[in-house]
C-alpha cells in the first residue's frame, strides 16, 4: 500500500478527467498545453478538463489520430507534469498500477498485475489492435484514458477496454507515445470515412424490414456533417458494399480498406435496388 500511495502522489499530477462536451474519461498530460485522451471519449470538439489539483479548464481538439483511437487537446497545463513514457515490454506477473480521474471523488488508484502481453484484440468498431496489455487492476467506469504505470512510475500504457470481469486492457506506451507525437508534430492526418456503420447482421434486417432485397454490406446509420462520405454524396440508409478493391461483410473490412489506402477511394453502395459507385477522400481535413 506504500507503493501505491508513492505512485498516486508522483504520478497522479498528469492525471486529468474529463467533463463537459465528453463522456466520463481520464486523460494524460504528455506536454506543455497538451493533453492525450481516447478518441471514443469526446462528444464534441471542445470538452472541459479537469487537474488534479481541482482546477478546470476549457480544452479543444487538436488532433485526432483515428486508427488507435488516440485525441490531443489543447488545454492550458500551468505547470501540470508530464507522464514519462515506459520503453519495456511488460512481462505476465509483473506488478502494475492504474490511475484514473472518472468524476466524483477525484483520482482513482488501484493495482494489480499483467496477466497477459502482448495481445492481439478487436477494438471498437472492428479494429484490430496490436500489443494490447491484460492487466487485473481494477478501475470505475469513466477511468478509460488513464495511465498503467510500472513500479517506477513510467507509462506502460494507457486504459482503452474492458475484457472478462476482472480485466482491463491497455493500449501499450509505444503506440500512444508515437500516435501522441505525430499528432504534436502534424504528421499524423486522420484517414475516415465519417459515418456509423450498422454491423452486416443489423443491415441485413434493417433491409428486410422495409422490404429490400437481401445484399451483403454494412448500412449506413450516421453521416458526419462536412465529413468524407457527405462530400462524396453518401446518405443515411446507403448499403456500402465495397470500398476500393476491398468487398465489405465486416466492419473490420472498412479499416483495412482505409489504412492501406494511398489516394481516394472508390466506395461501392446500394441505394435501395440501384448501385452506385462514388468517389471518397479518406484524408480528412481534420486533423
Amino acid at each position: 500500500m506504500v507503493q501505491l500511495a508513492s505512485i498516486a502522489e508522483s504520478v497522479g499530477g498528469s492525471v486529468v478527467g474529463l467533463r463537459g462536451g465528453a463522456r466520463r474519461g481520464s486523460g494524460v498530460v504528455v506536454a506543455q498545453d497538451r493533453v492525450v485522451v481516447l478518441f471514443h471519449s469526446l462528444r464534441e470538439d471542445r470538452v472541459e478538463v479537469v487537474f488534479a489539483d481541482g482546477r478546470s479548464e476549457d480544452a479543444e481538439l487538436a488532433g485526432v489520430d483515428r486508427r488507435h483511437g488516440v485525441a490531443v487537446l489543447q488545454v492550458a497545463t500551468d505547470g501540470a507534469p508530464t507522464v514519462r513514457w515506459s520503453q519495456a515490454q511488460p512481462s505476465i506477473g509483473d506488478d502494475v498500477f492504474a490511475l484514473a480521474n472518472p468524476g466524483a471523488g477525484g483520482l482513482r488508484a488501484t493495482e494489480g498485475r499483467v496477466s497477459a502481453a502482448p495481445m492481439s484484440v478487436r477494438g471498437r468498431q472492428g479494429r484490430s489492435l496490436e500489443g494490447m496489455i491484460e492487466h487485473t487492476a481494477p478501475l470505475p467506469r469513466g477511468a478509460g484514458g488513464g495511465p498503467l504505470v510500472d513500479t517506477d512510475g513510467a507509462v506502460l500504457g494507457v486504459n482503452a477496454l474492458r475484457a472478462d470481469p476482472g480485466f482491463l486492457l491497455a493500449l501499450p506506451a509505444a503506440v500512444v507515445s508515437a500516435a501522441a507525437e505525430g499528432l504534436l508534430e502534424g504528421r499524423v492526418r486522420p484517414r475516415y470515412l465519417g459515418v456509423a456503420l450498422a454491423p452486416a447482421g443489423a443491415s441485413r434486417r434493417m433491409r428486410a424490414a422495409v422490404g429490400l432485397p437481401r445484399r451483403d454490406g454494412l448500412l449506413v446509420r450516421r453521416v458526419e456533417s462536412g465529413g468524407p462520405a457527405e462530400r462524396a454524396g453518401v446518405q443515411v440508409g446507403d448499403l456500402l458494399v465495397g470500398l476500393g478493391d476491398v468487398d465489405l461483410s465486416e466492419l473490420a473490412d472498412v479499416f483495412a480498406a482505409i489504412d492501406s489506402a494511398e489516394g481516394p477511394l472508390e466506395v461501392r453502395i446500394v441505394r435501395g435496388t440501384e448501385s452506385l459507385a462514388l468517389t471518397v477522400e479518406v484524408s480528412g481535413a481534420r486533423s
